[in-house]
């Protein structure tokens, strides 16, 4: 501590500190901000310490611990904002110039690419629904057996699930609808209660418990398995008559698979188990298992093929340019190296922090 004050009152000094270490901390000072100049001291503090004003003249600078740090903070906040305003205008600036490489003599085919790409997308016009033939034939045989849907993404999976829940709700009976992420679960949750009215559907999962004694309940496929458990250690049977079993691949994930097999194992064979998935390879041989398992009978619905819903990939350039990922001939489209040949200093920069 700098020496601020002579020997002869060193005993105030002394009984100013020991006053200041019982303040509390907002109102403490750094020992290094007392200073000589006009008398500024609050004067509760004056008369808790017991000595006259007029005898020196001592001046606390009132600061929290903190305040330095807040400085160093708006500071390095101030540098951020004037790096990203700089790189802001460093991408203004970048448009033009690679608006200008794409208007060469190679921007013909990649416009043709771009009109493909664009190429019928939109809100289609409404139009009656026509169930494939493999809807019709997995609705058929799933009010008999087990049935496995393999069919790739967007080919009306959840539409054979829809019709049969439909059906047992309008004979009085109960479903479950089980799919392995809380999101999914919450997005049929959502579906199915605008669907068949929110008194008819409830929700189970780790966070969410709405209207569990309702005839249709969505969740997870731990919740469901979970209840099976349940029910063996009260004799009782779980209060259901058919299990959707949603992205049903997920028995062959190492760390959450079991609890696919356990759900299967453990059902009853009263209940009807309707099986979806975009991914499963060797479908038979799931399908043999399960009849092992479960003493039942199950048939596979393959419906092979592409997917009714192309996806089609394209790349977002840094001037906001849309490139499709693939060209006419289906190899890497090599207008997109350009983007990857330029250098970006402010991305370097944030590389090497």
């Amino acid at each position: 501590m700098p020496k601020i004050i002579d020997a002869t009152r060193r005993e105030t000094v002394a009984k100013l500190l020991a006053f200041y270490h019982f303040r509390p901390p907002i109102e403490r000072l750094s020992l290094f901000e007392f200073q000589i100049s006009g008398f500024k001291l609050k004067r509760s503090w004056l008369k808790a310490l017991n000595f006259k004003p007029e005898t020196f003249n001592l001046s606390l600078m009132a600061r929290p611990f903190k305040d330095k740090n807040r400085r160093k903070d708006n500071r390095k906040n101030a540098r951020s904002d004037v790096n990203r305003q700089k790189e802001r205008n460093f991408k203004r600036e970048l448009a033009p110039e690679s608006s200008a490489n794409s208007g060469s003599s190679a921007s013909a085919p990649n416009r043709k690419s771009l009109e493909k790409l664009l190429e019928g997308i939109g809100t289609p016009e409404p139009q009656p629904l026509v169930p494939d033939n493999f809807q019709i034939e997995a609705l058929k045989a799933v009010e008999t057996q087990d049935v496995l849907v393999t069919a790739p993404t967007g080919s009306g999976k959840t539409w054979i699930a829809r019709e049969e829940i439909r059906r047992l709700l309008a004979d009085g009976k109960r479903a479950w609808y089980t799919t392995p992420l809380k999101a999914l679960t919450n997005s049929k949750y959502t579906e199915f209660s605008a669907e068949f009215g929110a008194a008819n559907v409830g929700i189970l999962t780790g966070d969410r418990k709405e209207n569990h004694d309702a005839p249709l309940i969505v969740g997870t496929t731990e919740i469901y398995r979970n209840q099976l458990f349940d029910s063996l250690r009260s004799g009782e049977q779980v209060n259901t008559d058919f299990v959707i079993l949603d992205e049903a691949h997920y028995l062959a994930d190492e760390d959450r698979g079991h609890v696919w097999e356990e759900a299967i194992i453990l059902s009853p064979p009263r209940i009807r188990l309707l099986l979806l998935s975009a991914t499963v390879g060797n479908a038979e041989e799931f399908a043999r298992w399960i009849e092992e398992v479960r003493g039942t009978s199950v048939r596979v619905i393959n419906r092979a093929g592409s997917r009714p819903v192309e996806l089609r990939a394209a790349f977002l350039a840094p001037n906001a340019q849309l490139i499709p990922l693939f060209d006419e001939s289906g190899k890497m489209n090599r207008a997109i190296e350009q983007f990857a040949q330029q250098e970006n200093p402010f991305e370097r920069r944030r590389r090497y922090r």
